[in-house]
């Protein structure tokens, strides 16, 4: 197996400063901000705050199931970010071995075997998520922190727990490290005890995945300096399992002990020596619907982050669309916005809750996060051109921007500039297809239902001239509605 070993991600500075937002020390203990923000759902010790005074390394892993990471792995991720940002060593583990077997925390059947060809596709594509994850979430944090020097943060980590299985045979997993496991601890974790009482049982296979998933920690605690592993909160079985074993089985430079191929084993051997006891698990609390349903591929209501499989556009109107409810809460745990700024965006939104002040923001934040400044922008435009009803919001976006947000929609029509010239907007509804003849179009206008630029067209012998305000976008872009969804836009091209 071809794999990326240790990819380091490296963050361009960002000098872009809101004034909207107030300074942060990074010197605030991580714990505490996690705790702000309802991140903590469990810790496997109250002594985890003063142990995080300095720097360590911390992991969250994510099994490939799909060749997407979705909203659901980005609640951890986002307190990954946290940890990051606040100096630490930030380590996304990507469990190309674990993938393999499949984990059955908050399941009811047993995972579909993947084979080797989709396992290799959806690593390649999750790699490549959490390398931008990490950049965009740098560079958007870097907008609203003006004292984050993403110079000074530790390269993000990504690793692969096949490179400490892939030389491991059955015998030296069993006689090595499941000997350090008790059985009795194993089948009294939830996530195994639940199964075992249900009709469709829990097969070996997925019994055994508690033990690698405590390896995953094990090592990178020997060989990483890792102290801290973050999870949902059905991950807790497993994050438990982990910090047993660094506390039942000694570290061993033998290769044939621990499936070890570490070149300075002595040396992470002495500095792990009298800190056996600093194994540590958060686990963070399942993002759920305001229903309590929840959020992810298996319910059918995934939010991929893969911008192929749900656009900025799609990532907006789904958090501009969230109850009432859920918003706060959403704010503090998918954004970087101080909790004085969030608190305020709340009260205005009780007086005026029909302006959906907070939602907007919220949706505004995490397109950022994810997809970035052009990303955010796109959304916008896309957002201002479907839900418009006036011309203002759509005058402010450039030709460059239609052409970015509407690049792959068929309801973006490339016309000559010369084949407008001296139509009428009947004419042109008829020439890109929003209806079927003058006479349709022509009753459209006298019923109110043809809009140009979301604006009514009261006369259906009205000419608009290119390369005139009749035309935003730089006088190249012009947008035909009929009914509230049937949208068309217009791009002319420059004669040559």
């Amino acid at each position: 197996m071809n794999l990326l070993r240790g990819l380091t991600v490296r963050y361009a500075r960002s000098s872009a400063v809101s004034g909207l937002f107030r300074r942060r020390s990074l010197h605030t203990n991580v714990v505490e901000t996690l705790r702000e923000r309802n991140f903590i759902h469990s810790v496997t010790s109250d002594d985890i705050a003063s142990r995080l005074q300095k720097p360590v390394a911390v992991y969250c892993g994510v099994d490939p199931t799909a060749d997407s990471l979705h909203l659901g792995n980005m609640v951890a991720l986002m307190g990954l970010l946290h940890f990051h940002l606040a100096g630490h060593q930030a380590l996304p583990l990507v469990g190309n071995a674990t993938g393999m077997i499949g984990d059955p925390s908050g399941r009811s059947s047993e995972r579909v075997a993947l084979g080797q060809s989709t396992l290799s596709k959806n690593v390649a594509g999750i790699e490549v998520q959490l390398e931008r994850f990490f950049r965009r979430g740098t560079e958007y944090a870097a907008r609203r922190i003006p004292s984050l020097d993403p110079e000074s943060l530790k390269p993000v980590r990504i690793l692969h727990n096949a490179d400490w299985y892939q030389n491991m045979n059955i015998l030296t997993f069993l006689g090595h490290i499941g000997r350090y496991v008790r059985v009795g601890a194993m089948v009294a974790r939830d996530s195994v005890k639940s199964r075992l009482q249900s009709s469709q049982g829990i097969s070996f296979t997925e019994f055994s995945y508690q033990l690698l998933q405590a390896y995953d920690f094990w090592y990178l605690y020997h060989h990483h300096g890792c102290r801290v592993q973050l999870g949902g909160s059905d991950q807790w079985g497993n994050i438990t399992a982990g910090t047993d074993l660094i506390h039942r089985m000694p570290f061993s430079s033998t290769l044939d002990d621990t499936g070890v191929t570490s070149e300075d084993n002595d040396a992470v051997a002495a500095k792990a020596k009298g800190d056996e006891d600093g194994a540590f698990g958060i686990t963070i609390p399942l993002l759920t619907t305001a229903s309590g349903e929840k959020f992810g591929k298996s319910a059918g209501n995934a939010i991929w982050l893969d911008e192929k499989r749900t656009s900025a556009f799609d990532v907006y109107q789904f958090f501009v669309k969230t109850a009432d409810a859920d918003v706060e809460r959403l704010l503090r745990m998918f954004t970087l916005l101080p909790l004085p700024r969030i608190e305020q965006v709340m009260l205005t939104h009780s007086e005026t809750p029909e302006h959906f002040a907070a939602q907007k923001l919220l949706a505004a934040e995490v397109t950022e996060l994810v997809h970035g400044l052009s990303g955010l922008q796109q959304a916008l435009c896309a957002t201002a051109v479907l839900f418009g009803d006036q011309l203002s919001p759509i005058q402010r976006f450039s030709a460059q921007d239609f052409a970015d947000t509407f690049a792959h929609d068929q309801r973006m029509i490339s016309i000559p500039a010369a084949d407008i010239e001296g139509k009428s907007i009947s004419d042109i509804a008829v020439l890109v297809g929003s209806c079927k003849s003058k006479a349709a179009a022509a009753r459209l206008v006298s019923g109110g239902g043809l809009y140009w630029n979301n604006e009514p067209v009261m006369n259906k012998a009205w000419k608009p001239l290119a390369g005139t305000g009749d035309f935003i976008g730089q006088g190249t872009i012009g947008i035909v509605r009929t009914g509230k969804t049937n949208y068309r836009i217009i791009r002319l091209l420059n004669d040559l």
